[in-house]
Parts: C-alpha cells; structure tokens; sequence
C-alpha cells in the first residue's frame, strides 16, 4: 500500500514551500512522489471555454485530458473524499503520497511551524503527529529538523516510510554506476524477472538472481 504523509500546519505557514522543497529531494532519490492538495472551498482547474470545460458544462461526470506528457482527470464526487480513497481510487504507480492540508485525517502527520508566525502546535502526537519541522525546537516526542534541513527530513521519510523490512535487495549497475531504484520500478523489476525465470526449468525457486549484458547496440 502507497504510504502517505499530511504536511499539515496553521495558515501562512509555509506547507506549499515545504512540499516543494522536499520532492525534488525524494524525487532525485529515485521515488516517485504523488501530492494532493486539500481545498475546502472548492475549486476549478478548466478554464472557461476550454474543450475541457465545454465537456464538463454539457454534463459529463469525468473528463479526462490526455496529451503525450500530461493525463487530467475532472470527476464529480459526491463528498470530500478521505486520503485512503483518494489512493484507492485516483492514485497508482507511486512510492509516497504527499498531501497538503487534512489536518483532521488519520494520516501520518509532519507539521510545519514557525515561531514568529504561531504560538503553539497545531498537532499533537496523539493526532498521529510523526515529525516538526520549524525554527523553534519541540520536546513532544517526535523528531523536530531544521525549516532548512530537506536532507535530515527526507531520511526520516526515507527510513519510516519508504524502506521496507520486506523489500528485496536489487541493485542495478550501467557501466559499472550504481542506478537508484524507487522500490515501484525495484518490484516491477523483480515481479517480471522472477515470473519469466519460473517457467525455465530449474529456476522455478531463485534466491539470487544475476544478470550481466555486456556489448549490444548504444
């Protein structure tokens, strides 16, 4: 199941910035990073004459917009929809989900805070709180780093939430480099190469899997 984190935090508190400082982070890492954006008002994201809110005007209840680099989805909902539909039904292909907001979710939670903006946290731990990051230091018994710190905070992700006790070990080498692998393309990897090997004889059960391709075109 894709893990997901809430960046949650009282208004002007900097959710948006800390977002985009941290997927690059994860993102050169080698995962693939979904993010969702909470927004009660409601919203619109076609434009007024647009083919896409032409179709959305006639009726339709999803539209979809498709091009060689991008896929939209517009669809009509009949509620808010939790963080846990949202992934079941709209999210796939991803390491993490990163979401801006839900602060009343039952998500995992790291909460960004700044001293000259608030007087007190927004979260506690019982509110499934797991980590502070601001300029003001917390003892409530999460990890609290640096407003600055998107290296110490993508370990913490990395380790409690991308880093399966389960995970195999694969490694994939280009001319002697070592290849970061997002645990997405490390399963792909390892379903498609251990489900061709089952139908050789003798390889029906692998411990350990070698490949090596050397030469060929390129």
């Amino acid at each position: 199941m894709i893990p997901i984190i809430s960046i949650v935090g009282k208004s002007d508190s900097g959710k948006t910035t800390l977002i985009e400082k941290l997927v690059p982070v994860l993102t050169q890492r080698g995962y693939r990073v979904a993010t969702v954006k909470h927004d009660v008002h409601g919203f619109e994201v076609d434009r007024e004459g647009k083919d896409s809110w032409r179709h959305k005007q006639a009726g339709a209840h999803t539209v979809v917009i498709s091009s060689p680099n991008k896929v939209a989805l517009i669809r009509d909902v009949e509620k808010d929809l939790t963080l846990d539909e949202i992934r079941g039904k709209l999210i796939q292909d991803v390491d993490l989900i990163l979401s801006e907001g839900y602060k009343k979710d039952v998500q995992p939670k790291i909460e960004i805070f700044r001293k000259e903006k608030h007087k007190e946290l927004l979260c506690a731990k019982e509110d499934h709180l797991v980590a502070i990051v601001s300029n003001q230091k917390f003892n409530v018994g999460v990890p609290c780093f640096d407003l600055d710190d998107m290296e110490g905070l993508s370990n913490f992700v990395e380790k409690e939430f991308l880093k399966s006790k389960r995970e195999r070990e694969v490694c994939l080498n280009v001319d002697g480099k070592p290849i970061p692998l997002s645990p997405f393309v490390r399963d792909v990897l390892t379903k498609t190469i251990k489900g061709m090997l089952s139908s050789l004889k003798g390889c029906e059960t692998s411990h350990r899997i070698e490949i090596h391709i050397e030469g060929g075109e390129g």
